[in-house]
């Protein structure tokens, strides 16, 4: 039999199908299944169309045979097969697909779901075998035809024998190397394995004789020390059905549970399932789930977001990131589409309208379901916002705020008077009358921020605090700016918008001039200026901020690589009403300018302590305690 040569540009061709399109070798099981698949969808639309008797779907399957003493993998299925001429054309022209074809020829039906369209997938054969082999039988036809080849050299085909229609796909696997472990192709557990991962919801049994132990009979009584035996059994690989592809309404639970733990290796129940199926523009099944628990390196860069993505059922893709926005990267979940525009391996997506589409349909109800649980379930959103939270509020800060507005009414923060988790909108509405601003404040918790002199002041005037005890906290804030025309404002500002105390602490300052200019020079730049205070009642000194950057927001930033020194306008206040101030007066009075100065230094690093700051010079800070103990 005289060897036929490949059309196109053959040799190059294939070499490039076997070792470039292809990232992981397994796939060439998903592309032989997917075609098999194809093969028994196209003759089901075939009864259909001719109203064939004797075809059901019940009746075709797919069945995988492993031979490792000789090296062989084989898929057979008993679809609609392929005559000598379709032999010839579909697998001697690469990159031809008679499954795209069929589908530009026939108007798809709602059950029939092709596959293919490429026709490259039946190369990846390749990958893992030296030798491949088809032999293949066209539905209503007597003639069955073989073809046969080894790679870009050429291919035979001749006449053969086969029962029945359908086609059968012999794969000679390759000799392991000491790169390469082809034996992996011809071990049953394996198998199972990649038809799991890739094809468990293709629509027809993919079936394998698989080998079993089991207690031999007649000795598990309880005298008797069990023995085992092996044996075989033609075992159903996949699921076949899809649950997303099921009506909401006939699915448990309990059901959405098992398949959430199972499929994405999670030991707890989800705290909410979003399923949806959209058609129009983008026709997707959506299933997400929104997790119970945070994975332990969720906020590491260790973590990849993403969610599985499948094409017509096959798995294409098991974290594709494009899906998901960073703020809502917590979801796990799959999408399975039959429109996306795949790249020639389907490994890749090509990066079009119709990806957007998706992904921006899929936050919006990522986030009305989130907001439903807010409203509706609080008790289960403060449990999801304990775990993730931390994202929604970077996701207000990330990308100079873009995605603000979508996520300002998902926060929550510790309020000072419910001392409880309240949402922007519920601080908002009990505002009392003549409050401007929405008051904040920063530290680790909220016991230790309770007890901040700056919120003394506020306090007295009846006003609700946030407490803010995250690093993103106040970025996010400072990033929404307002909240229902209302602004933002920490306790630590300079300006808290009382008036009448603002004249009042002016006037003090005009009146103690040559004392706050003393004690600014004693402090040598350390501070922007030092003022007169009328927020603090009981605590003697504290420190606020001028400008954009406060003291918490200049932490936060000197903890992290290549910080760079950025500074707040720090400013020292001092309680008029406080015994030492008093005392302050009084040495300006006397003219000790050098023990004034070591007060000014001593009441500084106080202010640093109370705000959570490393005392510059604790030796120095020691002496001036204790000199005040002589």
């Amino acid at each position: 039999m005289a060897t036929k040569q490949f059309k196109a540009e053959s040799k190059r061709l294939l070499d490039m199908m076997i070792n470039s399109i292809y990232t992981h070798k397994e796939i060439f099981l998903r592309e032989l299944i997917s075609n098999a698949s194809d093969a028994m969808d196209k003759l089901y639309y075939r009864s259909l169309q001719e109203n064939l008797t004797g075809i059901t779907r019940d009746d075709l399957t797919i069945d995988l045979t492993v031979d490792k003493a000789n090296r062989l993998l084989v898929v057979e299925d008993n679809g609609i097969g392929m005559t000598k001429e379709e032999l010839d054309s579909n697998l001697g022209t690469i990159a031809k697909s008679g499954s795209f074809a069929f589908k530009k020829e026939n108007e798809q039906k709602d059950d029939v779901d092709i596959i293919g369209q490429f026709g490259v997938g039946f190369y990846s054969a390749f990958m893992v075998a030296d030798c491949v082999t088809v032999v293949s039988r066209a539905f209503g036809s007597d003639e069955a035809y073989c073809w046969k080849s080894k790679g870009a050299a050429g291919y035979t085909v001749e006449p053969a024998e086969k029962d029945s229609h359908g086609t059968k796909v012999i794969l000679h696997i390759k000799e392991s190397t000491a790169e390469e472990n082809y034996d992996e192709f011809l071990e049953q557990y394996r198998i199972e394995g990649i038809v799991k991962k890739y094809s468990d919801y293709i629509r027809y049994p993919i079936r394998m004789e698989m080998e079993k132990t089991r207690v031999k009979e007649g000795t598990d009584g309880e005298d008797k020390k069990p023995e085992y035996e092996t044996y075989t059994e033609l075992t159903t690989l996949n699921s076949m059905v899809p649950l997303w592809k099921k009506n909401k309404n006939e699915i448990t639970p309990e059901e959405y549970n098992a398949f959430y733990k199972a499929k994405f290796n999670d030991y707890t129940d989800p705290l909410r399932v979003i399923h949806s199926s959209t058609e129009g523009a983008a026709t997707y099944n959506a299933l997400l789930f929104i997790p119970a628990t945070a994975p332990f390196n969720y906020y590491t860069r260790e973590y990849e977001k993403g969610l599985q993505l499948y094409a017509s059922g096959v798995l294409i893709m098991d974290k594709c990131a494009d899906l998901l926005p960073d703020h809502f990267s917590f979801v796990k979940g799959l999408v399975d589409s039959q429109d996306l525009s795949l790249n020639i391996s389907r490994e890749m997506l090509q990066h079009d309208r119709q990806l957007k589409v998706i992904a921006g349909r899929l936050e919006k109800k990522i986030h009305s379901e989130l907001l439903s649980m807010l409203e509706n379930d609080r008790e289960t959103y403060e449990k999801f916002y304990k775990n993730f939270g931390l994202q929604l509020k970077f996701g207000i800060y990330n990308d100079y705020g873009m995605h603000k507005d979508m996520l300002q009414d998902l926060v929550l923060f510790v309020s000072s008077k419910e001392k409880k988790l309240v949402t922007l909108h519920e601080y908002v509405e009990r505002m009392e009358e003549g409050q401007k601003y929405i008051y904040y404040a920063c530290g680790d918790t909220p016991d230790k921020i309770e007890k901040l002199p700056q919120t003394e002041a506020v306090r007295d005037h009846g006003f609700e605090i946030l407490y803010l005890t995250d690093d993103v906290d106040e970025f996010a804030l400072q990033m929404l700016h307002s909240f229902e025309d209302k602004e933002f404002k920490s306790v630590s500002a300079g300006d808290l918008g009382f008036e009448d105390e603002k004249k009042a602490d002016e006037a003090a300052d005009k009146e103690n001039e040559p004392l706050l200019t003393a004690m600014q020079k004693a402090l040598d730049g350390k501070v922007k200026s030092v003022k007169v205070s009328t927020r603090l009642k009981t605590h003697p000194v504290c420190l606020s901020s001028e400008g954009a950057l406060s003291i918490e927001m200049e932490k936060v930033l000197s903890s992290m690589p290549n910080a760079g020194g950025m500074k707040a306008q720090r400013v020292l206040e001092l309680n008029a009403a406080h015994p030492i101030f008093a005392k302050l007066q009084a040495l300006q009075k006397d003219g000790d300018e050098e023990k004034l100065s070591e007060y000014a230094k001593l009441l500084y690093d106080q202010a640093l302590l109370i705000e959570g700051l490393p005392v510059e010079d604790p030796v120095a800070f020691s002496a001036r305690i204790c000199a005040l103990m002589e």
